[in-house]
């Protein structure tokens, strides 16, 4: 049974009935940074709830390139693993520890059962299901109307709001790889945005100084 301290972050969002049930039938799990969490075509028999750091979330090309659509912090459950779980369908996607991080692992009928019988789940649930839903269109917007230099950028502060802090520890192709792109373009529009004075570039760390 999980220590129910563990799960204090969920306390204003939840019932005691439900904090119960999740403290009695999760699976704690830990991953280390880049560490898969969930890969494509898997048999998805529990949803994650995170209780620490982050994860990627990526959707993969013909050519096995990578496209971030959301990152997902403490808190947070992915609402496309639920998709998959309550169709029975294996999954889409890709998630990937950004860092270290923490995972309840919910076992598939809890979750259903807990949809039909409890309001504060069910609501945790569709506010999930919303807010992935409108960081999707902002990645499909990005991809559809944002100049790379301007992905890269808003990437970058992105990664600063989610983590607050101004220093990123990733190297040129981690972003490369994120932004589905070559390392050659993202180093030079870093080394542009440096010029600006809008980053500071260090060895596998980037300083954002405006956002």
């Amino acid at each position: 049974m999980i220590i129910k301290e563990l799960l204090s972050q969920f306390y204003s969002q939840f019932d005691d009935s439900i904090i119960n049930d999740i403290a009695k039938n999760g699976v704690l799990k830990t991953f280390k940074a880049n560490d898969i969490i969930m890969d494509i075509g898997q048999e998805l028999t529990h949803v994650p709830l995170l209780l620490k750091g982050n994860i990627k979330v990526l959707r993969l090309n013909h050519d096995d390139s990578e496209l971030l659509l959301y990152v997902l912090e403490s808190g947070d459950t992915c609402s496309m693993s639920l998709t998959c779980c309550i169709s029975k369908l294996k999954s889409k996607i890709r998630a990937v520890a950004d860092k270290d991080s923490t995972v309840l692992m919910i076992p598939n009928h809890k979750m259903v059962e807990w949809f039909n019988s409890n309001e504060s789940w069910r609501n945790f649930i569709l506010q999930s299901y919303q807010i992935r839903f409108d960081e999707m269109l902002d990645t499909i917007d990005t991809l559809a109307f944002m100049k790379m230099d301007e992905r890269l950028y808003k990437y970058l502060i992105d990664h600063v709001k989610l983590n607050a802090s101004t220093t990123i520890s990733k190297t040129h192709q981690n972003i490369a790889e994120d932004l589905n792109t070559s390392r050659v373009v993202v180093s030079r529009i870093l080394k542009q945005l440096e010029n600006e004075d809008k980053i500071k570039l260090m060895r596998n760390k980037i300083e954002v100084l405006q956002f």
